[in-house]
Formats: structure tokens, C-alpha cells, sequence
């Protein structure tokens, strides 16, 4: 017995109502001969993550450039939920984009886009699969403005100007915010590289907030007695111990 294929279930993510609606027109072209469906729309990514928490799409097709999320930051948290869409992005000519892709063999849609382009790439989209964590973050041109997790069927997002420190424990990387924790599974170490201006590492395990430090404790150690640094965060009580290594931001903040 042959199983039909189901329709190849289609969003659309881009912040101009004109391309979002070249698209449609391209995508019902297309399904004279390659069964799909057209499942959604949004024009930013925050609006996509709601809308695809609770409609699934096989596929995403995701402008690059948009305001308040770029669609490279809009796949980095898609990756986040259970079943991630495949994703094809577009753009209009954007040289660092177009190599970056090319670099790491990933399927692009250049504007003004053309039915055949399309076509082949809905085509070929099944056998591909979500791009990776670490080849986003090179595709990337600058930091993410939020951390996300997957929680309770959606992805939430989390401020990167919220986040008051960042530690490691285990393979995962605590989140801590004045109102509360959350944990992400990210190299601590690609974290300090991505957000370098924001955030200072006090241990070998932490990164803290610059503009969350409110001052610095000289405490003691009640396991050995000896005396050693701590920085006091704003809004929460919790003093984070520096190692005697990066002791030396005590001098660089005051």
C-alpha cells in the first residue's frame, strides 16, 4: 500500500507585508506540484515563536534582517522547541550572509525570490535538518538580544539585559534574573565569547552583569577561614566569590 505524503506544512516570518505577500502568491504557485500548506504568518520574531508554540510548521521561511528579533536569532530559539522546523532564509543581497550560508552548505532564498528558487527549495527541505546551536551563533552579526528555553510547550524568552549572572553547573548554564532562575544547555564559554561587553567572568564557573554590580565584600570562607572577595549583584542578596584569579576586577570596578 502506498501512503500519500502529507502537504508540506509552510510559515512565513518577514517585517514587510509586500514580501509576506509575494510569498503566499509563490507558495500557491508552487502547489500545483508540490502538495503544501500555508499555516501562518507573522512580521517579527517574537510574533513567530507565539504563533509556531501553538501551530507546527515543517518549515519556516525567515527573513534575515527584521526589527526587535533577526531571523537568525528567531531560528537560534526555534531550535528550542520539541520538533524544530526546518528553515530557509531570505534575504536581499547581504554579502556576510550569503557566504555564511554558502560556508556551511545551508539553503538560501535571495530576494527579489523566484518561483523555480522556491520551489526547489521546499523540494529538497525534508532531508534537511535544523541548523546547529554553534553554526547559528557563527551566522549571527552580533549578540542575541534574549536567552530562551523551552518550557511547558513554548519557548520563553529571557532578556539578556535582565540577566544578572550566568553560572555553570554540570552541562547546564543557570540563568539568574532578580525575579528568578532558569536553566539553558549553552557553553558558558560561548556566552562570555557572544556577550563579552556585557557580561565579566568572577570564577572559572560565572560570568556577572557589569551593570548589575553594586559593589564588592571582602568575606570569610567558613570552610577554611580565609578571607576572600565577593560581589554583591543588584536585586538579589546572594554575594557571587571571586576566585583569587579574577580579583583583579575588584580594582578594575571601583
Amino acid at each position: 500500500m502506498n501512503l500519500v505524503e502529507l502537504p508540506l506544512t509552510v510559515f512565513v516570518v518577514d517585517d514587510e507585508t509586500p514580501a509576506r505577500n509575494r510569498l503566499k502568491e509563490l507558495l500557491a504557485d508552487c502547489n500545483s506540484q508540490l502538495p503544501l500548506e500555508f499555516v501562518g504568518e507573522a512580521s517579527n520574531g517574537i510574533e513567530a515563536l507565539e504563533k509556531l508554540a501553538e501551530k507546527h510548521a515543517d518549515v519556516v521561511l525567515i527573513d534575515i534582517r527584521m526589527p526587535q528579533m533577526d531571523g537568525i536569532e528567531l531560528a537560534q530559539h526555534l531550535r528550542k522547541l520539541t520538533d524544530p522546523p526546518a528553515m530557509i532564509f531570505t534575504t536581499a543581497y547581504d554579502a556576510y550572509a550569503i557566504k555564511a550560508f554558502e560556508l556551511h552548505a545551508m539553503d538560501y532564498l535571495l530576494k527579489p525570490i523566484r518561483l523555480g528558487r522556491l520551489f526547489d527549495a521546499l523540494t529538497h527541505v525534508r532531508n534537511t535538518v535544523p541548523p546547529s546551536m554553534e553554526v547559528l551563533q557563527d551566522l549571527l552579526p552580533e549578540p542575541r538580544k534574549n536567552l530562551s528555553i523551552h518550557e511547558r510547550g513554548k519557548v520563553v524568552l529571557i532578556p539578556i539585559e535582565d540577566v544578572l549572572y550566568l553560572r555553570a553547573e554540570l552541562k547546564y548554564v543557570t540563568v539568574r534574573t532578580a525575579e528568578r532562575e532558569y536553566l539553558i544547555e549553552e557553553a558558558l564559554s560561548m556566552l562570555e565569547k557572544e556577550h563579552a561587553m556585557r557580561f565579566v567572568r568572577i570564577h572559572r564557573n560565572c560570568l556577572v552583569a557589569k551593570e548589575a554590580i553594586e559593589g564588592f565584600e571582602k568575606i570569610t570562607d567558613s570552610e577554611n577561614g580565609e578571607p576572600h572577595w565577593a560581589v554583591k549583584l543588584k536585586g538579589i542578596d546572594e554575594m557571587m566569590p571571586i576566585s583569587r584569579r579574577q580579583q583583579y576586577i575588584v580594582k578594575a570596578f571601583k
